[in-house]
């Protein structure tokens, strides 16, 4: 069993009309990467779709990867692909639920931003998750 010490939370930095299977695309053909980015991705309609089980590593924070679970929305950049807090009212209400349920099975972790890691030089998520999740 993973010693997990984050949870991180990020967005896609994509249009919110992006396909889960773009994005796995894009990380398979551009970056090369095996495994994905993230254990969980949020639709617009809140729907939680686990892209990896969370006993396996994921993509999502260099250097961090072996000790966190990765969550992300489907958003986080406006039409000019700039940081921008577009989650939906359903991806903020299933990000949370979420949040709390593995925060009973990891107890110890801490629910940060990708930017709030250091060394990352990103307004990833495009909100302040240590903040908003500080009571969780």
């Amino acid at each position: 069993m993973r010693k997990i010490k984050y949870i991180a939370v990020h967005c896609t930095a994509t249009s919110q009309r992006t396909s889960i299977s773009a994005i796995q695309s894009y990380w398979k053909n551009q970056l090369g990467w095996k495994m994905p980015g993230y254990h969980f991705i949020i639709l617009p309609n809140g729907e939680v779709v686990q892209l990896l089980n969370v006993e396996l590593v994921s993509n999502g924070v260099k250097g961090y990867n072996s000790n966190l679970i990765n969550i992300a929305y489907i958003g986080g950049v406006n039409d000019k692909n700039e940081p921008i807090d577009n989650r939906t009212i359903e991806q903020k209400a299933s990000i949370l639920k979420l949040l709390k349920e593995l925060k009973k099975q990891y107890k110890t972790a801490k629910i940060q931003g990708h930017r709030d890691f250091p060394k990352v030089n990103k307004a990833c998520p495009s909100f302040d998750a240590k903040k908003e999740y500080e009571n969780v």
